[in-house]
Parts: C-alpha cells; sequence; structure tokens
C-alpha cells in the first residue's frame, strides 16, 4: 500500500460532506488523478517512460512514431490548402516527447510547413506542463486551457495520444436485471449503512462501494447513444463497466473551438459491441504501478494511474451531434504502415550500425505495429468545415496497400 495519505484524507473528508456521504466512482477518479494538490496527476507522483515509472508510451520507444504522425499533418496541412497558421493543438502531451519529434521533423523536412505551424499544447498536470516547457524550449510553442481557445479559432489539426482513458469513468453493476450506478463511501459510512457492494477485488480499508440507483440520466442516454441493452438476458447479474461521460463534453468543446481540419484520437479501446460485450463481465478499468496492471483504484491512491478502455463509438456519435464527420477508424499498426513505418523497417537491413543498436531498433518499431500492443491501439480521425474537394482526398494514414 503506497497511497498519499492527504488525498485519501481530502477524498474522505469529501464523501462526508457529500449528500448521502458517498461519490460516484467517476467524482472519485477525477479526485484520485486529478486533485489539485495531491493528485496523480497534478503532483510529481506520475511518472512516464520505462526505468522507475508507471507506464510508458509510443513516444518512449523511439521518434518513429511523432516523426510519421508528423508526415500525416503535413498531408492535412497541404489538404486545407496550406492555411498559416496551421494549428497543432496537442491535448495531454506527457512528456513533451512526442512534440518533440514532430516538430524537429518538420522543421528539417518541410520547412515552409514549420513556418506556417503554430504549436498549442493543452495540459492539465503542473508538474509534466514544466517538463514539456523544459524540453521543447528551443520551439515557439503555446500553453493554455481547451477553455481558453475562442470558437472557431482554429485551423488545423486537434489531436491526442492516450488521453481519453484517462478521463474519470462512471461505474454500473447489474443487479437483478437493473443497471445500479457504483458509489465510493469510506468503511465507516458503510458499515452504517449496511450496503455493499460484490466487488471483484478487495478494497484498502478507507474507500468501499455501494451501489444505487444511477446518478443521472445521461448514463441512460449514454446507453441509447451507442445501442447498448443490458436487459438482454446474455448480460449476467454482477455484470459491471464503465461510461466515459467526460469523453462527450471533451469533444464538445473541441468541436466547437475548431472551424476546419481534423480531430485525431489515438487510445486503446473498442467499438461499444466489443467494449460491452457479455464476456467482457469486470470492465476495462485499469490501474498502473511502476510497470505493473492491477484492478483495485482504492491502494495506491494517488500514487497510481486509473484507466478504462475509449468506447470509440460513442466518439463517432458524439462527433456527429457535434458537426464533426467521422472520416475514418483504423488500428494504429495499420495507420502507421500505412504512413510508412514498413519502409523503415526495410531499411534496417541497409544501415550500418552495432548489432545491438539494430536490433534495439527494430524491437521498437515492431511494438509500434504490434496487434497485441500498441498497435492494436485504434486511431480515429473526424473532420469539420471541410469542403467536397477536400474530404474527397484520403489520408495517407486511411489508405491502405490493395
Amino acid at each position: 500500500m503506497d497511497s498519499n495519505a492527504l488525498l485519501c484524507a481530502a477524498i474522505a473528508n469529501y464523501i462526508t460532506t457529500s449528500p448521502q456521504q458517498r461519490i460516484t466512482f467517476a467524482q472519485f477518479m477525477d479526485l484520485a488523478l486529478y486533485h489539485p494538490e495531491y493528485g496523480y496527476y497534478s503532483s510529481d507522483a506520475v511518472k512516464i517512460g520505462f526505468k522507475d515509472s508507471d507506464f510508458f508510451t509510443s513516444p518512449n520507444l523511439c521518434p518513429d512514431f511523432g516523426e510519421l504522425l508528423a508526415e500525416q499533418f503535413f498531408q492535412m496541412w497541404e489538404i486545407l490548402g496550406k492555411p498559416v497558421p496551421f494549428s497543432l493543438v496537442e491535448m495531454g502531451a506527457g512528456q513533451g516527447l512526442l512534440a518533440l519529434h514532430i516538430l524537429k521533423y518538420h522543421q528539417q523536412h518541410y520547412p515552409d510547413f514549420f513556418a506556417a505551424l503554430e504549436y498549442i499544447i493543452v495540459e492539465k498536470s503542473p508538474a509534466l506542463r514544466q517538463e514539456q516547457q523544459q524540453r521543447l524550449q528551443d520551439f515557439a510553442v503555446r500553453w493554455c486551457n481547451l477553455e481558453e481557445i475562442p470558437p472557431n479559432a482554429i485551423a488545423g489539426c486537434f489531436f491526442s495520444n492516450e488521453l481519453v482513458d484517462a478521463f474519470p469513468v462512471h461505474q454500473f453493476i447489474l443487479e437483478t436485471g437493473e443497471l445500479r450506478e457504483i458509489y465510493v463511501t469510506t468503511d465507516k459510512n458503510q458499515k452504517e449503512t449496511n450496503a455493499p457492494c460484490p466487488m471483484p477485488h478487495a478494497p484498502c480499508p478507507s474507500f468501499v462501494e455501494v451501489t444505487g440507483e444511477p446518478s443521472t440520466p445521461q448514463l441512460a442516454e449514454y446507453l441509447d447513444l451507442v445501442e447498448m441493452n443490458f436487459t438482454q438476458s446474455a448480460y449476467p447479474d454482477g455484470y459491471r463497466s464503465e461510461i466515459n461521460l467526460a469523453a462527450g463534453d471533451w469533444l464538445s468543446i473541441v468541436a466547437d473551438r475548431l472551424q476546419r481540419g481534423y480531430v485525431l484520437t489515438i487510445d486503446y479501446g473498442h467499438p461499444a459491441s466489443r467494449y460491452y460485450n457479455p464476456r467482457r463481465s469486470q470492465g476495462t478499468l485499469q490501474c498502473y504501478y511502476h510497470h505493473r496492471f492491477h484492478d483495485n483504484p482504492y491502494i495506491n491512491v494517488g500514487r497510481q494511474d486509473i484507466t478504462a478502455h475509449v468506447d470509440f463509438t460513442a466518439l463517432e456519435r458524439w462527433g456527429e451531434r457535434y458537426n464533426l464527420k467521422n472520416v475514418g477508424f483504423i488500428q494504429q499498426g495499420l495507420f502507421l504502415m500505412a504512413l510508412g513505418l514498413g519502409d523503415r523497417i526495410a531499411a534496417l537491413s541497409y544501415q550500418k550500425q552495432p548489432l545491438s543498436q539494430l536490433l534495439q531498433r527494430r524491437d521498437a518499431l515492431h511494438q509500434l505495429i504490434d496487434p497485441t500492443g500498441l498497435g492494436g491501439f485504434g486511431v480515429l480521425i473526424q473532420s469539420k468545415g471541410l469542403d467536397k474537394t477536400e474530404t474527397s482526398q484520403p489520408l495517407k494514414g486511411l489508405t491502405l496497400p490493395e
């Protein structure tokens, strides 16, 4: 157990002062990750990479991920008629590695595009923002909140890599055929209410789960949106999963700020039919702590990442509501291969480097396309404000060889 005692006390106080002395799991997750003083992403607890860290992302492997994305951004600029400025808005930029790889590549290979480029980072974590600013000090990068961008101000692309999975999610469970929401209370309050929830994991002594009526009608509206009906007999009693309402709020703001261009979302997840498969009976919630994952969010509170897979069907349907057109959905491995990763792998045979370096680089490139790992991530591209000529030009990353 490695929980932040001050954060646990703050959450417990929030529970005690809340109606019915309980909070939704989404509220608990929000506090655990984003409490302004003690949350995982607000403090210096978040560590990304391979050494003394909790998890790694594609940019940690090699620059190629960012460089291939840079190729896609360059084509987007051409399709839009080479606007000046072309704004790249990276949301949730981690350590700033992806931005560094993209900016360096554009500077070296597409100087005209680099001159037209406005790079904006939206970052909620103060610790990560400071690291980004140090890493990117040689480039003209602007930091701001998403809400600070005026409506219809962006011509370019909003993009994110492993952002939406860290949004707070509501959790639900089926009890005698009815959908019930999972709430979090303290051990003391649970003993008083005597309403335990059957859990797949043992909670830490401070926090336990109870069930109740859904906290908002938006949960039922979400299930209608993605056309899921949990009253079917295929779903067993005790089936539990997640609903990410925050993703819809986020996408509505992004769509409002985009005048013309694209939204590119890369993350691990599934279409709704796979996400809510009856056999996925315990949902997708995962916690990452020192490169190990487990499903108990009530330990290591404030010291571990908490994530849930992304429902890409919801992002597509919400996008349609917010005037975003679905351009395409593809696996990351196929997306990168279409952008030229295969050529980079083939070129290794002709490079004169020590064998150990060649093998290390080959392994990194293969990890990017491994369908059981990073290569199986989803890549969703949506657009707004494009005319017929612009819409008719296929994006390179979505164009698979025949």
